[in-house]
């Protein structure tokens, strides 16, 4: 993996929960595989405009429910109920889910989760 590509997967969650329309702007950037310094340069101003907005109930839905995705079908049934749970009551401000995705990412040790920094970030707040 090329060194734009591992800082694309260790963002990629992070960036869809701050801005949907830069994730959608960074994903055309890394498209075709081709990387260019005039795209390293969009692509670090994109993060900056991302980190520069408070996250939304829809974009924390958005990217918890992508992180989601790799516990659907290994997770318990109460580990399923509390997903639900959370995401119902999920808040910017009272946000439970991203830690409790956190516990399940070490749980499961899903590496690519681990690696990210949206589940980094939320262990933190553990």
């Amino acid at each position: 993996m090329n060194k734009w590509q591992e800082e694309w997967a260790y963002n990629k969650y992070w960036v869809m929960a701050h801005s949907q329309q830069c994730y959608e702007q960074i994903r055309l950037l890394a498209k075709d595989n081709e990387w260019s310094e005039q795209k390293n340069i969009e692509f670090k101003g994109l993060l900056e405009k991302a980190a520069g907005q408070t996250p939304t109930v829809k974009t924390l839905t958005n990217a918890y429910q992508h992180v989601w995705g790799y516990f659907k079908k290994i997770c318990t049934a109460e580990e399923k109920q509390t997903y639900l749970h959370l995401l119902q009551e999920l808040s910017p401000t009272e946000d439970e889910l991203g830690p409790f995705l956190s516990r399940l990412a070490e749980k499961y040790q899903v590496s690519y989760l681990l690696n990210s920094r949206l589940i980094q970030e939320n262990e933190a707040k553990l």
